[in-house]
């Protein structure tokens, strides 16, 4: 393979004819349509993309990430390298860590669709790995002339080879040492929502490589001693931190994409989250990550981005879709010229289009097979669902495929039911294959504690798995993810310390975010040392892990909140890549008892497969009780009190929980326990730490078998013995 340099003239006839007339050096072949991507093939690579509406393509080799030119260019002419809509070229020589990328020649004509422009890099769709730009500028990318009037109508003759990130070629061998996924049944998972940067970042985290795969991994003995079972990962499919122009308002620093929903390559980790190198290393830390997580029991999840991408309306950049076949990939306003959105983003994936659903599901197929990850929950799913017009169709070809691909068949999917354009799917999300993030659970449940009116209903259907959500469909209560919180929304601890928002380091003069959080600040706006605030903030937190914990389903718990992690009330911290973000290690040394009654309340739930089982309760397994009787006041808006007998299942002991969110300490009377059993306090918490919480086998004893009088704003259970 020949080294020498190609030079590169400017826009203009020499480039014509510079693309024309470029010569290939050593063996190339027409090689094979099939697989798409790159892959090993004797003594080279075969290299295999879709375009249908291209005319030329232009596969590039680079020594550097920050080459301006290409060592090698090859060109794909169409009666050579072309298998109906596949371009495909053998090169000897190629080997893992080659960097390449394409240029596609064709129509630029946006008023019907078509964004070609050969002066644009383009990221190869299936590219498993893409090197790290830590100044990555959107800028340079967009497809037209950023100074003329006519904006996106106009052509950009600006080449951005010199700022634009390269594909890496990667091998797929790795010492997996036996390591397959987990497949941990629903019922024994207790899913950790985790960033990948901002667990470790911060330099209490007392990581040696902090930020990144390598920095989670030194977490495992903490998560293992929580005792959780799958880390849910915020996205780490490859996206530009730099993407965003806004600015904080009191620092004037440039805001960051922190979390990372724009994504620019679907197979692709994030290259700034490798420790040693951003030039194909992140795929070895993601998957030596991935299996030390599975040595200690750990699942991983992908939260992955599909509805979307980086390169948003007719204004943003040509990164690799738009420019490779813009009217396949997207959605297309009525126009041709602009994009449907209903991800909030700027533009929609065309997803059901066969082309795109394939690449989507060759991405599953890869992090599954190749990287080992265990599931994926689905950003704005319910974009997912729809055709190229935007409806929601009654049966999605792609949906359906990811439920029912064999490769795919024993992972955890789960769904974000909802979309940025009024699509709510929450208890109907395709098929019973699929598992739903419930926002009912968390929004029912914040306000039962809250106090709102008319709640015990609703929180006594939410312990129950959401039956009334779930049930009509053919689901069950392994189907709802049940959470309080999670990374979109204010944190555990700012939950009860905040009555609103508080984005303004935003730079949006705190408009962005949702208005109502059904969060109280029980007394003061913000920090206080008043005692008798954070004696019922302490408290509230509590009640909500219990009512977490003891819920049917899936409990997710977002990292952190078992030590009151604060965001200072932004509760849309998407562009904060700072402390407001970051967990600090050191709350958990200044709220010990939270962390500890976090611990063993997953310990409480683990000893108690009741309160986990696969199934909806029947009316023998539960009964309801008011404080007074056994008859609640399902229909008065002012009842604030409730109480319920579970009875054990496979020789475990009985429960009997109770929930006041009321002001006043209140009298609950006791059912009888089982014959030769009494019943015993597990949990209260209106007591102090320890007493809080006791492990299976060492309940305390109670003084009375009759009644059992809760503080105000608490819950306990009792455990028959």
């Amino acid at each position: 393979m020949s080294l020498g340099r190609t030079p590169r003239p400017e826009a203009g006839p020499a480039f014509d004819e510079y693309l024309r007339n470029v010569t290939e050096t050593g063996e190339v072949r027409a090689g094979r349509p099939l697989p798409l991507g790159v892959h090993l093939a004797g003594d080279g690579a075969n290299f295999a993309i879709f375009s249908r509406h291209a005319t030329c393509l232009i596969l590039e080799f680079y020594q550097q990430p920050q080459d301006v030119s290409p060592y090698r260019t090859i060109r794909l002419e169409p009666d050579r390298h072309r298998s109906g809509d596949v371009w495909h070229v053998w090169v000897q020589g190629v080997r893992p860590g080659q960097l390449y990328a394409y240029r596609a020649e064709g129509p630029y004509r946006p008023r019907e669709g078509h964004r070609f422009n050969p002066h644009r890099l383009l990221l190869d769709p299936y590219a498993t790995s893409v090197t790290r730009l830590d100044g990555w500028d959107f800028g340079p990318a967009r497809g037209y002339d950023i100074a003329s009037p006519e904006r996106d109508l106009s052509f950009s003759v600006r080449d951005d080879a010199a700022v634009t990130p390269k594909c890496v070629f990667t091998d797929n061998g790795f010492a997996w040492e036996g390591d397959r996924p987990l497949q941990r049944p629903w019922s024994e998972t207790v899913i950790y929502e985790a960033h990948v940067r901002g667990l470790t970042i911060h330099p209490s985290a007392g990581v040696s490589c902090p930020g990144t795969y390598r920095g989670l991994t030194e977490k495992i003995p903490y998560l293992r001693s929580l005792g959780v079972t799958a880390v849910e990962l915020m996205p780490v499919q490859e996206f530009n931190a730099n993407e965003l122009i806004l600015r904080d308002p009191f620092t004037g620093q440039r805001l960051k994409n922190y979390w990372g929903y724009s994504p620019v390559a679907f197979f692709a980790p994030k290259a700034a989250y490798a420790c040693t190198g951003g030039a194909g290393q992140q795929v070895l830390e993601f998957r030596e990550m991935v299996k030390a997580l599975h040595r200690a029991g750990i699942e991983v999840i992908l939260d992955v981005v599909f509805n979307h991408t980086a390169e948003g309306n007719e204004e943003g950049p040509t990164l690799s879709f738009r420019g490779l076949d813009n009217s396949i990939y997207y959605m297309l306003a009525d126009d041709r010229r602009g994009y449907r959105d209903y991800t909030g983003t700027g533009n929609s994936v065309n997803a059901n289009h066969p082309v795109v659903r394939d690449l989507i599901m060759s991405a599953l197929r890869h992090w599954v097979v190749e990287m080992h990850v265990d599931g994926f929950r689905f950003d704005l799913a319910s974009v997912l669902g729809r055709d190229s017009q935007g409806n929601l169709l009654p049966e999605p070809p792609l949906l359906e495929h990811i439920a029912e691909d064999p490769l795919l068949r024993q992972v955890k999917i789960i769904a974000e039911a909802w979309d940025a354009a009024g699509a709510y799917q929450v208890g109907n999300f395709s098929q019973a294959r699929w598992a739903e993030w419930n926002g009912r659970f968390r929004d029912d449940v914040r306000r039962f504690w809250r106090g709102d009116e008319g709640m015990v209903g609703q929180l006594a259907s939410r312990l129950c798995g959401s039956s009334d959500l779930y049930q009509r469909s053919g689901k069950g209560p392994e189907s709802s993810i049940n959470f309080i919180t999670c990374h979109d929304g204010l944190t555990l601890h700012d939950l009860v310390t905040y009555n609103r928002k508080h984005n303004e380091a935003n730079g949006e003069e705190n408009r962005d975010g949702s208005d109502e959080n059904y969060s109280h600040n029980y007394g003061l706006e913000g920090e206080t040392e008043n005692p008798a605030i954070q004696w019922v903030r302490a408290r509230q937190i509590k009640n909500l892990l219990v009512t977490l914990f003891v819920s049917r389903g899936v409990p997710m718990l977002l990292a952190g909140d078992e030590f009151r992690r604060t965001q200072r009330g932004n509760n849309n911290a998407y562009c904060q890549d700072n402390e407001i973000s970051w967990l600090d290690w050191r709350r958990m040394e200044q709220y010990p008892d939270i962390q500890r009654f976090t611990q063993g309340l997953i310990a409480f739930r683990g000893a108690h497969p009741v309160l986990r089982a696969e199934a909806f309760y029947t009316d023998a397994d539960i009964r309801w009780h008011s404080p007074e009787g056994p008859v609640p006041n399902w229909h008065d808006p002012q009842e604030r009190r409730l109480a319920c007998h579970i009875l054990g299942d496979e020789g475990g002991p009985d429960l009997y929980l109770m929930f006041n969110a009321g002001l006043r300490e209140e009298t609950f009377q006791l059912p009888s326990a089982p014959e030769g059993r009494a019943w015993r306090r597990a949990v209260d918490t209106s007591l102090a730490s320890p007493d809080d919480l006791r492990p299976a086998g060492e309940e305390a004893e109670l003084w009375s078998q009759h009644l059992y009088r809760l503080g105000p704003r608490a819950c306990a259970i009792l455990a028959a013995r």
